[in-house]
């Protein structure tokens, strides 16, 4: 299996606690997401994240394809991270790790870490050479300038690294 990491960095112009506020309530994913993706959560418990949350939801994220996929919270700290795991859905594997520090500022650096597999084999990774790498590319762009927008960040750089070349496990 080739396993694939996705690391980005981003700089707010807000604190801790309000960064938390939004990103900890899974009704906001919506917001961040690519609107041709067609987001759609389906069932969660209308509570703010917490280990072990189920969130279901569809999108469409390639040639208007509706795929379902389910996701679980497998770790949560109050104003300092989470995890979420792809349950079921298009990954062979997907753990999305979310960290959010206070800067000297009080701002707040926030870092996402994704490792990613896909199925298939060699299938799979040409289609993440060809398709799936530039598609997660574009998703956490729009991200990073929709949270620009939302927070009035600071000019920060941007960091975004695509590991394509990960050791198979």
């Amino acid at each position: 299996m080739k396993l694939y990491k996705i690391a980005t960095v981003q700089y707010v112009n807000a604190s801790v606690e309000d960064c938390w506020d939004f990103f900890s309530s899974p009704k906001n994913l919506q917001t961040i997401t690519l609107d041709n993706m067609n987001f759609e959560i389906k069932d969660f418990d209308e509570k703010r994240m917490y280990h072990g949350q189920i969130i279901t939801y569809t999108l469409r994220p390639l040639l208007g394809i509706k795929i379902s996929w389910v996701t679980e919270i497998t770790a949560c700290k109050e104003n300092q991270y989470f995890i979420d795991v792809q349950r079921f859905g298009p990954y062979k594997l997907w753990h999305h790790k979310h960290f959010f520090e206070r800067t000297p500022d009080g701002g707040t650096k926030m870092t996402d870490i994704v490792h990613y597999a896909l199925p298939l084999g060699i299938l799979g990774r040409l289609m993440n050479k060809l398709i799936v790498r530039n598609k997660l590319k574009t998703i956490f762009d729009f991200r990073y300038n929709k949270i620009e927008e939302l927070f009035n960040s600071k000019s920060q750089p941007k960091i975004i690294q695509i590991n394509a070349e990960q050791k198979s496990i």
